[in-house]
């Protein structure tokens, strides 16, 4: 963070200072709410949660080196206390924001968010210093917690933004106020929270309808390819640039294909030139990631070899994301278990189907969670959909959702040994065990709530003969 004293602090939190000797301290380190990242220089958030109170660790974070504790209550060592710890850390990165000068880009969408954040971090991170919201930390906590990590150098500030009802998008944009707004996608992740379609797109595009007006310099970046998104255009007083495969996008994608190792390729047209790319990336998804990561680094002033370039030399940055590796005996384990809505199941198995032509492939897939009404016809047709595209064997992992993969599989015609439904990870592991064999490729994916990643672990530490280690 910027260095900041305790006395300006408190006064930006509207909080009130306890044991601090000299409020000319300055905050120096990173702002932190967990005990074992703090070093010294830092300020440490007390969060009082339903199994660990933040309060308690005050002592041991200050003798660790914390100037200070952003707390609820006094605790005994120096200390900012306000009322609300979530309220005033929100407005210190609003005001850390303000001071920086640096160029916000915020983003959201229902799917993708977290990759495409990776690939605008990495293409901007080779024109100038940038700071990016690390794995998903997207929320009211995480997203702040991001802002406050950037220093007098971040020229780039390239914000994640999770929603889960209508107004969280518009209390994080107020936290940290975009001057550039990238949406995405309107799918059907946590579609039981919201309602339905309609209900995520008001809720995403509280995006664009933050942004400055056109003449402020504000720029709204919007998927082509999706029409609610697209409507979002007249929801907002800024410039529009469209990206995605649609001839009316100003960033596109032509001669889209895949590598035979399953990573996309294409020509990319930008108003400023074409150039083209091949990512070290899998799957034909990430080509619409790419495309709105580009239409953000046009903006921000780079050239299409610029992009390009960047777009083919980026990688994975967040774990249980596409993640592959293949084993000493050849069999390759395709992690993608962090998370799971229809849209990017859909999209792991067509990138399964394309990386294991002349192979076979291995779908040990699990709930698609927060689905509501939707969640019967959603897992049924994903199930079908591993059929249509060939995948040798669907290994549905767990109760009700699991069982309805395995029918939507069954009614699309496999059956015979091509699917199966096993209680739990343990169970898809000892399945796994016996049966895979050298040049197998198997994906492995899920809602984060399933676990399945410890599938995909078992495999990679102990080959064939892993076991599921315990939560």
């Amino acid at each position: 963070m910027i260095a900041l004293s305790l006395a300006e602090i408190a006064a930006v939190v509207g909080g009130q200072t306890y044991d601090i000797p000299d409020p000319a301290v300055q905050v120096t380190g990173p702002v932190v709410r967990d005990s074992r990242e703090v070093e010294p220089g830092s300020l440490f958030v007390a969060f009082a949660g339903e199994r660990v109170d933040g309060h308690d660790f005050a002592e041991a974070v200050v003798a660790a080196g914390a100037v200070a504790v952003l707390a609820s209550r006094p605790v005994g060592v120096p200390a900012i206390v306000v009322a609300d710890v979530q309220a005033a850390l929100g407005a210190l990165a609003r005001h850390v924001v303000e001071r920086l000068g640096a160029t916000l880009v915020a983003l959201t969408g229902s799917a993708g968010k977290t990759s495409t954040k990776d690939l605008i971090a990495q293409v901007l991170g080779s024109k100038a210093p940038t700071v990016f919201t690390p794995g998903s930390l997207n929320n009211e906590i995480g997203l702040p917690l991001t802002a406050l990590s950037a220093t007098e150098e971040t020229r780039f500030l390239v914000l994640e933004m999770g929603a889960r009802g209508i107004g969280h998008i518009s209390y994080l944009t107020d936290l940290t106020p975009p001057r550039i707004g990238l949406v995405l996608n309107v799918g059907t992740a946590h579609i039981g929270e919201f309602g339905g379609r309609e209900q995520i797109a008001q809720a995403k595009g509280e995006l664009v309808e933050s942004l400055p007006p056109s003449e402020e310099g504000g720029v709204a970046v919007l998927n082509a390819d999706d029409p609610l998104v697209r409507a979002m255009a007249s929801r907002t007083k800024a410039r529009v640039i469209l990206f995605g495969e649609s001839g009316e996008a100003d960033v596109r994608a032509e001669n889209v294909r895949l590598t035979d190792a399953g990573q996309p390729a294409f020509r990319l047209h930008t108003p400023s030139g074409c150039s083209d790319v091949t990512m070290r990336l899998y799957g034909e998804h990430h080509v619409s990631n790419a495309l709105a990561a580009a239409a953000v680094a046009h903006e921000l002033g780079m050239s299409a070899d610029e992009i390009a370039l960047a777009l083919s030399e980026a990688g994975s940055l967040s774990r249980w994301r596409m993640e592959v590796t293949e084993r000493p005996d050849g069999v390759t384990v395709v992690n993608d278990a962090y998370n799971a809505n229809p849209e990017s199941m859909r999209a792991a198995l067509r990138a399964l189907a394309a990386m294991g032509q002349g192979r076979r492939t291995w779908a040990v897939l699990g709930q698609m969670a927060e689905l509501g009404d939707e969640a019967l016809a959603e897992h049924d047709a994903v199930g079908r959909l591993a059929v249509r595209l060939n995948v040798s064997k669907l290994v549905a992992v767990g109760g009700r959702e699991a069982s309805w993969l395995q029918l939507g599989a069954y009614n699309e015609g496999s059956w015979g040994e091509e699917s199966v439904h096993v209680s739990d990870a343990q169970a898809a592991v000892d399945l796994l065990r016996s049966e895979l064999r050298p040049g197998d490729v198997v994906l492995v994916k899920a809602s984060r709530s399933v676990g399945l990643e410890r599938v995909a672990q078992a495999l990679l530490d102990g080959g064939a003969e892993g076991e599921v280690a315990a939560r």
